[in-house]
This record gives structure tokens, sequence and C-alpha cells, in this order.
């Protein structure tokens, strides 16, 4: 039973979702026009359930690089109105739309000047009259089996307010090291800003061996530098494959009792995954987490080997396990 209504809120609530693409139009591409050519910000206004909404939509935008603030509507009515101008594009936020706060407030910033816009889910109440541009994100029902506690309808004005804030990222060609400049705080949001050049280990410091060399001295390589992985180059110092512990292990548990006796061009993944030193380490990361590995052969345009990076050396030393559990191979 339990299980089974929790199942039906997440049903419910997601089918509400799925609806707003049916209603959302012209009022939606307005506003991000409205914001695109303002020099101000944007103001969203939202009291109790909606207000809290409100809050978290300011927090995307502000981190996507639109210039945002939450503005309670009784704090504006009692002298915070003075920190909006007529630059300012004004996003309104009740399911009812007959909020009595908001509504008090929507003619006072009309005669400032700003451009105002509803999230409302009654596209003829009197909040959505004062609106130059009203986005429906009315739902059918509430999760809530009385009908009454917003459950829908706040998931609904959430994901309205994310549909802005990416549709914003891409009219405004927000990039990933523009999101990583406004996520400085952290040691990891610090190291993640950093270059993979700035941390990997140098090609002078990276375990390798010859193509066609014996696993033996593969293994000592590993067994030398303890980093989980040794790299096979050319004699051009170019990159053909990568042995790591997990490659070892497979072969062992598969049966293949004569490993020392082969060449490490049959044990190897050819062509593994790398990255340039010029690379951001979110995209280290990123690739990393994708594939769950844990080391990273940095190579030149030539592909030849410049260095190699190790998870611990982004995350700083320490336990990692990816969601995934831990698997080595590239």
């Amino acid at each position: 039973m339990i299980i089974d209504k929790a199942k039906e809120v997440l049903e419910i609530e997601a089918d509400s979702i799925l609806k707003l693409t049916q209603t959302i139009g012209a009022s939606f591409e307005a506003l991000v026009n409205a914001i695109c050519g303002s020099s101000g910000r944007v103001i969203i206004s939202g009291i109790g359930k909606s207000g809290l909404i409100g809050k978290k939509i300011v927090a995307t935008l502000i981190s996507t690089g639109t210039n945002s603030m939450f503005l309670h509507p009784v704090e504006a009515l009692h002298g915070d109105l003075g920190m909006v101008s007529k630059d300012d594009v004004f996003i309104a936020i009740s399911n009812s739309g007959e909020t009595n706060e908001l509504n008090q407030l929507l003619p006072v910033i009309k005669d400032i000047g700003c451009k105002i816009a509803g999230f409302t889910g009654k596209m003829e109440s009197s909040m959505a009259k004062s609106c130059d541009m009203v986005i429906n994100t009315g739902v059918e029902k509430e999760a809530c089996p009385f009908n009454m506690a917003p459950t829908s309808s706040t998931t609904a004005q959430l994901a309205m307010g994310d549909a802005l804030a990416v549709v914003l990222i891409t009219k405004k060609k927000f990039k990933k090291s523009d999101f990583m400049k406004s996520h400085p705080g952290g040691v990891l949001g610090q190291r993640l800003s950093c270059r993979v050049g700035e941390i990997m280990f140098e090609a002078s410091g990276a375990p390798w061996v010859l193509t066609g060399s014996s696993m033996v001295k593969a293994i000592e390589e590993m067994d030398k530098f303890r980093l989980g992985a040794v790299l096979v180059l050319d004699k051009e110092k170019k990159l053909k494959g990568i042995i790591t512990d997990g490659d070892i292990r497979h072969c062992v548990a598969n049966g293949q009792t004569h490993l020392i006796t082969q060449s490490v061009d049959t044990i190897m993944t050819k062509n593994p995954r790398t990255l340039t030193a010029a690379s951001f380490l979110y995209d280290a990361l990123n690739l990393m987490e994708k594939y769950q590995i844990t080391v990273l052969p940095i190579v030149d345009k030539q592909n030849r080997l410049d260095g190699l990076l190790h998870l611990h050396d982004i995350l700083g030393k320490g336990s990692f396990q990816f969601n995934g559990g831990g698997n080595e191979k590239l």
C-alpha cells in the first residue's frame, strides 16, 4: 500500500508536468525575450509554497547566468520596493491567481514600469489580468488526497522555472566554464575550475611500456608507480592502449593462467578514452563518472603522451566510489 501510494503521487505529478507541454506557448517565448532584452534583473515574488518555489527558481537562474532576486510581496509593500527598477522583469507566482498580497503589489510594479509575467493555474484570475505575459502552470488535481495541499501545482511551477532557466542558458550562450565561475565555493568547486595539466602526473612520472613488451614488464611498472594502470606506447610515444588492475583481475578470473607470458598488446584496451592537458577537471570528472574509470591518459594533438590523471587527484586523496561500484576498465 505504501509503495503503491507513493507511485500514484509520482505518476500524478509527472503527468501534471507533461501536460504543461500542451499549454506552453507565446507568453513563455515573450518572457524569455523580455529577460534577454532587459538590462535589469528578474524579480520573482510569491507567498507561501509558491514563494518557496520562487526562491528556488531564483537560485537556479542566478547559478546559470541570469541576475535575479526574490521579493516577498509583504516586505515589498513595506519598503523593499526600492529595490525594483523599470528595467527589471517581474514574475509573480500564484496557483490561484487570487493571492491578496501579490495582487496588491502588481499595480505598483506596473507603475514602476516593469514588464510583468505570471505563473498561474487560473488564466482568468485577477493576477493574470494584471500581467503582460501569463504562463499556464495549471494542473488537473493535486497529489494530495484532499486535493488541497500544494503538490502537483508547486511541482508544475518548479518545472516551468527550470524550463525558463535552461532556455535562457541556450539563448544567452551560457557556457560550462561560466557555470564553474559562478560555483567557486568549496574545495571541489575550486579544483574543478582548474585545468587537467595543473594536477596530472607528467609523462616522466607516469607508468608506461612499449608495444610488444611482456606482461611481466607491465606489472613491474604498475607496481612501481601504484596508480592502478600502465600505458602502452609506440616508439614515437603515441598512446596505443592501457592496462588497468581491473583488466588483470578479469583475465585471472576468466582462467588466463599464463597471463605473464603474454604480450601487453593482447591484454591492453586499445584506443582508450583520453583528454588533453587544457581540458577542465570538470570534464575529466564527468568522463570518469560516465564510464566508471579512475585513470585517464592525457595526450597532445598528435596522441603523444603528456601525462596521466588519477581520480584521487581530482577529489583529493581518500576513498571514493561511483554510484555503480568500482569498475576500472576503460
